[in-house]
């Protein structure tokens, strides 16, 4: 088991993860802290930490909001924890309410609810159901790699497509190509859109930030892919993290225009809960002469704090960088025709329709 420690000197940095520590959770009682025992046992390199995945068979799956800022009010999360392991993931959190670590734990033990479909099913059926745009990768990626082989989300897909149910997807995985044969047909009656999020192009810092996501040039090419079959396609520039993402605003917008993305939107690095002690120490330790001018631009976007959890703030942060920011986003986005036109349309609701319930010879069961 990884150290479960807040000590950036004790960190236990593995290849493919981003997370280099392992916290307690906020509702634990106790914590654990590595301490030199006086051995002065070399350094070894640590082997690759595994993924575990537990199915659970879940009572419901469809979640609602809201939430004034999300612009959703339905959202499915095929798995609990993500492999993807993004440092910043605001989802970390949630991890603390299983009694694990929002660090280590939550990029390699997984939760994977493998009864999404059959449940997605029954819950469009009801007949009280109205139907509003399900969004796929609020939380945790859908396109994750154990999607590969569990293809709960294809699943998902496959319901919805049955139902005319809308559907909109956020992820960084490539692998959403492998469903362009149930998107694209969607797609043609407006029941399909793909937010492919890119913060940056650079595959070092990439690399660091997002360990087992797609690269930044393969997430280009699925946006390419995804265009070329029908799917409206954007990029979501998220999280943008001052001085080390902030400066591609620009190029990922163009990049991503020039492969046929016409929508887009950013927001601000979130840092809730034990995200900002992960965060932190994965700065220190792979950025650590710009660790003190990244922490101070954030605070001064988020009004002294590390993390804003307030609604109409919480995305975009507050007070003068912060409104500079969101200018340079708006500028490039008139320059290169973001947001604009038919592809800017909200996806069709009414064309939902359950399918017929089939009655028994002694009536409806």
């Amino acid at each position: 088991m990884p150290l479960k420690t807040l000590s950036g000197k004790h960190a236990d940095p593995r290849k493919g993860r981003g997370a280099g520590i392992n916290p307690e959770g906020r509702f634990e009682k106790v914590e654990r802290e590595a301490f030199d025992d006086g051995w002065n046992t070399p350094e070894e390199e640590l082997p690759p930490l595994k993924t575990h995945v537990t199915e659970e068979r879940v009572k419901s799956i469809i979640s609602r909001n809201d939430s004034p800022d999300i612009p959703f009010t339905q959202s499915i999360n095929p798995y609990a924890g993500c492999e993807h392991g993004c440092v910043y993931c605001y989802a970390r959190p949630s991890h603390a309410y299983r009694n694990l670590s929002p660090g280590i734990d939550f990029e390699t033990r997984l939760f994977a609810k493998v009864n999404a479909a059959e449940k997605l099913r029954e819950e469009l059926a009801k007949p009280g159901y109205r139907c509003e745009v399900i969004s796929l990768g609020a939380n945790t990626d859908p396109y994750q790699p154990v999607e590969r082989g569990l293809k709960i989300t294809r699943g998902i897909l496959e319901v919805c497509a049955e139902f005319n149910q809308p559907v909109g997807i956020v992820t960084k995985s490539a692998l959403v190509e492998r469903d362009i044969d149930i998107l694209a047909p969607m797609a043609k009656k407006n029941l399909a859109a793909v937010f492919i999020s890119c913060n940056n192009l650079d595959h070092d810092l990439a690399r660091r930030l997002e360990p087992r996501c797609s690269a930044p040039t393969r997430r280009l090419q699925a946006i390419r892919r995804l265009a070329e079959a029908g799917i409206p396609v954007g990029v979501l520039v998220a999280p943008v993290i001052p001085f080390l993402t902030d400066h591609q605003i620009e190029p990922v917008l163009e990049a991503a225009w020039e492969h046929g993305a016409r929508q887009t939107g950013y927001i601000l690095m979130r840092l809730p809960w034990e995200v900002k002690d992960l965060f932190r120490e994965w700065l220190e330790r792979n950025y650590p002469l710009k660790a003190k001018h990244v922490m101070s631009r954030v605070h001064a976007m988020r009004g002294g704090r590390d993390n804003d959890p307030n609604f109409g703030s919480r995305m975009r942060g507050e007070g003068e960088l912060a409104r500079l920011l969101a200018q340079r986003f708006k500028q490039a986005c008139a320059r290169l025709g973001y947001n604009s036109g038919e592809r800017n349309r909200s996806l069709d609701t009414t064309l939902f329709r359950a399918p017929a319930r089939q009655l028994s010879l002694f009536g409806d069961e």
